[in-house]
């Protein structure tokens, strides 16, 4: 155990911790990314993924509490980094000009913490109903939660803006989580920063798509 926070205490220990946590989160939204373009093939095809999500019982149970862990785990590994960084350089510098920093790395804080609150609000809002923007939420049918809270703008607007949040921060966080385990030689031209770009661009891509296809009225 000692030597075990030793490591983690290490800033290379909380990057690998970073790193897996990310890994875990980027798995989780490919596939809920995937079960969710189901809407565009009706009520019966989301509704019946729904259910069978529901019975798979402990198992889902398992993976929801997984998840919870590594989110925690992640933001507490990025806010102790955060502050180590600080510690190790109080004095910034007088002129920051990035130089190989990406529009995705320069908002992972800002991002990290849009996405924070919105996890909070999807869990609330679509998996306990105690956030109800139509006003009316079913456990069975959960087709109608999303078509009837979509078709609210500011709740559409919400989602979109945070999932141009997630597109930046897998664009870069799929790259440097890789890199943090080590998995991932340096490079000057890598192929999984290609890689990591096309998946983030994808998962943004299926999320936005369904609450844009509501208010358009496509999916209705």
């Amino acid at each position: 155990m000692g030597r075990l926070r030793s490591f983690y205490a290490s800033m290379v220990g909380k990057k690998v911790v970073m790193g897996v946590t990310g890994l875990i989160g980027i798995g989780f939204v490919i596939i809920h990314s995937l079960g969710n373009l189901l809407v565009f093939r009706g009520p019966e095809a989301i509704n019946s993924y729904s259910r069978f999500l529901k019975n798979t019982g402990e198992l889902l149970w398992a993976l929801r509490i997984l998840l919870i862990v590594a989110v925690i785990l992640h933001v507490i590994a990025a806010v102790q980094l955060t502050r180590q960084s600080r510690a190790a350089r109080p004095i910034g510098y007088v002129k920051r000009e990035p130089q190989v920093a990406t529009i995705s790395s320069r908002t992972m804080r800002w991002g990290g913490a849009l996405l924070l609150v919105f996890i909070v609000v999807h869990i609330l809002h679509f998996t306990t109903g105690t956030i109800r923007p139509a006003g009316v939420f079913s456990r069975e049918d959960v087709y109608v939660n999303v078509v009837t809270s979509f078709r609210i703008w500011w709740v559409s607007l919400f989602y979109v803006a945070s999932m141009i949040a997630l597109g930046l921060h897998l664009a870069h966080g799929a790259w440097s989580s890789v890199r943090s385990i080590g998995a991932s030689a340096p490079s000057p031209q890598p192929l999984h920063r290609r890689i990591s770009i096309a998946v983030a661009i994808l998962v943004w891509a299926a999320f936005t798509a369904i609450p844009v296809a509501v208010i358009a009225g496509i999916v209705k």
